[in-house]
């Protein structure tokens, strides 16, 4: 075989995942377990830098689970209850709901380490995972607009490079270069998050709930606001915390503030003892964008699929995006091992057609109803009142952990379940 034609199989796959982030190694894990041959191309080396507040639910718990992932304490991951919330002047500790569907505890590691892990998972499964590959543009076929591979930058060198498959997997983030290269923007009608965090040296470093402020105020210059957001406080189990905040475009404010003032003014208001001061803080401040509800479709178009934050599948209840990730992931691999294992391009099709409408049947009628309730908290007064009263009822305050961490039972579970799946189930689906 010349170096070509090494080359060009080298280069050529049944599928071709972009981008070695959750939803990508998950993607690429759950094909390459099915037999197929798919290449994982991530543009940076592992570990890398990703702005997250760390910590996973019961959900993305259940996702590593069904991954093989090692999760136990031995190797480096840090267990949590459930969720502290803070509001209003209340204080309410919530444990992780008992359900047959998901586990009681929630994880806590680094992304840079987690991403890693996941992806070596993938490759471990049989994956081809490409490091240092930055995809620059789609090749597509000229008569039919479809995508039949990537163009890619390779190495520190930056040498060109072209990948082939019949289907790609873009799960390149938010800003999902690949995405808008086959024309799928953004939609302005869905919200966007700004997730701001950092690290300190704190001795709440091994708290085992996570923790939720619920009122987030901008106290700079003469009037006090409350922001459409909450502030977290997420105990690392290494000496460190995780602290963040999540904001919502929905607020008026929202262009023209500056987000990591806000993360320092609000870190300054903090008791002493926790550490969170300048001299404690061991890295940057760093922002990322939360794409929300489906804020980019179709998920399925001439050979494309989107996956993750390329999807927008963000939850706009609560901000959480690996969880979704991974499924997404999963949901994507089943489609297209189904399809790839039909006779004819149009049955093939056929199945991936299917896919924008399994994920609007899993997470549309949810999604319909996180994007009601970010109307709702945009409203200074009306999270005012909620933050005050709510906190104040145990059994509303449950229905609301598992309303906003989406964890409930299909079949067996209480009425808060049933109540909380029969809104999903009548809500739209778009």
């Amino acid at each position: 075989m010349t170096d070509t034609a090494a080359t060009c199989s080298e280069h050529s796959a049944d599928v071709i995942v972009v981008g070695a982030g959750p939803a990508g190694s998950a993607t690429a894990y759950y094909l390459a377990k099915s037999g197929l041959d798919v290449l994982l191309l991530e543009k940076t080396a592992f570990p890398r830098e990703k702005v997250c507040g760390d910590g996973l639910t019961p959900r993305a718990v259940k996702e590593l689970v069904g991954m093989g992932i090692d999760i136990s304490e031995e190797a480096g991951w840090l267990r949590n209850k459930g969720l502290r919330l803070i509001g209003g002047g209340v204080r309410l500790q919530l444990d992780w709901p008992d359900l047959a569907s998901y586990p009681d505890y929630g994880l806590v590691r680094k992304r840079d380490d987690f991403d890693q892990q996941l992806a070596r998972n993938a490759e471990k499964a049989g994956a081809r995972l490409y490091e240092r590959c930055n995809v620059s543009a789609p090749l597509t076929d000229p008569r039919t607009g479809r995508i039949t591979g990537v163009e890619a930058k390779l190495g520190e060198e930056k040498s060109p490079a072209t990948f082939h498959a019949p289907l790609v997997v873009a799960a390149d983030g938010n800003s999902t270069r690949l995405s808008l290269a086959m024309g799928l923007h953004r939609r302005e009608d869905r919200p966007m998050g700004v997730a701001v965090r950092t690290y300190f040296t704190s001795p709440r470093h091994d708290d085992d709930y996570l923790e939720s402020w619920l009122e987030l105020w901008d106290r700079r210059g003469d009037q006090d606001r409350m922001l459409p957001g909450y502030g977290w406080i997420f105990g690392m189990g290494d000496g460190t915390s995780n602290v963040g905040l999540g904001v919502l475009n929905t607020s008026p404010a929202f262009k023209d503030l500056d987000w990591r003032e806000i993360l320092k003014a609000w870190c300054a208001s903090m008791p002493e003892d926790w550490g969170y001061t300048p001299e404690n803080m061991t890295g940057p401040i760093r922002g990322a964008a939360l794409p929300m509800a489906f804020n980019r479709q179709p998920h399925y178009t001439r050979g494309l699929l989107l996956v993750g934050d390329a999807g927008g599948l963000v939850n706009p209840f609560n901000g959480e995006g690996i969880a979704y990730a991974m499924e997404s992931g999963r949901i994507a691999a089943e489609v297209i091992v189904q399809a790839h294992a039909r006779a004819t391009t149009a049955q093939r099709e056929l199945v991936l057609r299917s896919y924008p409408r399994i994920l609007k049947e899993t997470y549309g009628g949810y999604y319909t109803l996180g994007r009601a309730f970010v109307k709702v908290i945009s409203n200074p007064t009306i999270m005012k009142i909620a933050a005050q009263r709510g906190l104040t009822h145990p059994g509303l305050t449950k229905f609301a952990l598992k309303l906003l961490a989406n964890l409930t039972d299909p079949t067996d579970g209480d009425a808060m379940d049933r109540i909380i799946n029969v809104l999903t189930k009548v809500a739209p689906k778009s």
